[in-house]
């Protein structure tokens, strides 16, 4: 038993080095965003359950792993989503790896991560933040549940202030909802701002039954983004945008990114040309592999 492999997904155009992935929990995620690609997959579907037996588990998977590489909390499910207060099934995990010098990735929406600082000081740590718009009344929409984003702002201001390094993730970025270029700029700046170091962005790609689903419960919606992805193509079980249109928005969004002096990079794209470091912000808690063997 070690600690599960992230699935690279060449055919999708994933560039991440290896890592680890786990997740704390299972069933739908409790923020519950329109654009979740998990729920393709049947152990995310249903209920949000935590996996209780995990931290155990993760004592026995990190004593039989021996690379040091990356651990990702986590590809499927919010690490800190609502249960983790009560559960706290994260936190104990981290505290396994991190006393075990693992690097620790952490991905999420929620400002619950501040909690676990003391964590992330003790290893080499990277926290990466979901920020798909700066207006909460868009949020309220595509990301029901998770905190707002001013919120996740100031979760990362903190996080930064202890010397920690923070990625920001625009991902999706979904046509006519959050592609206003002067929210994609004010998410840059503040960024910037608050000391991020890079800016990750990603162009939503459906899956099966999101057209369905979007059409019920947002018609309007459904209309626009149905013409937007009509001429795209489906790739590894995902729908993306017409090549051509998906360059011409992660290109201003590089272009702003420059502007304010951050590291850049696109996630499963295909253009890694645009790419100024790893998408997942791994290089700023990497070292030359043989540093991660014991």
């Amino acid at each position: 038993m070690k600690l599960p492999s992230f699935n690279v997904v060449k055919s999708a155009f994933c560039t991440c080095l290896p890592k680890y992935n786990v997740n704390p929990y299972l069933g739908r995620c409790a923020h519950r965003c329109i654009y979740c690609y998990a729920v393709k997959f049947p152990s995310f579907r249903g209920p949000t359950l935590p996996r209780l037996r995990l931290k155990e588990d993760i004592i026995k998977m990190a004593e039989n792993t021996e690379l040091r590489l990356p651990v990702m909390f986590s590809d499927a499910t919010d690490p800190y989503q609502p249960l983790e207060r009560k559960y706290e099934i994260t936190r104990r995990c981290l505290e396994i790896l991190a006393d075990r010098d693992f690097p620790l990735l952490i991905v999420t929406k929620s400002d619950l991560v501040t909690r676990d600082i003391d964590i992330f000081k003790r290893t080499r740590t990277v926290v990466s933040m979901t920020i798909t718009t700066p207006r909460r009344e868009i949020a309220e929409i595509i990301e029901p549940y998770a905190p707002p984003p001013q919120s996740r702002f100031s979760a990362l201001q903190k996080i930064a202030n202890e010397g920690i390094p923070t990625v920001v993730r625009i991902d999706p970025v979904i046509p006519t909802v959050n592609t206003n270029e002067d929210d994609l700029e004010a998410i840059i700046s503040k960024s910037a701002e608050i000391g991020v170091k890079q800016i990750t962005a990603s162009t939503l790609k459906p899956v099966t039954g999101f057209f369905s689903t979007l059409k019920k419960r947002y018609p309007k919606l459904f209309s626009k983004l149905s013409e937007a992805y009509r001429d795209g193509e489906w790739i590894s079980g995902y729908k993306y945008l017409r090549k051509e249109m998906r360059l011409e928005i992660l290109k201003k969004i590089r272009e702003k990114t420059m502007k304010y002096g951050l590291a850049f990079a696109t996630c499963r794209e295909g253009f890694p040309w645009l790419n100024t470091n790893v998408c997942d912000g791994s290089a700023y808690c990497r070292n030359t592999l043989e540093k991660f063997m014991k």
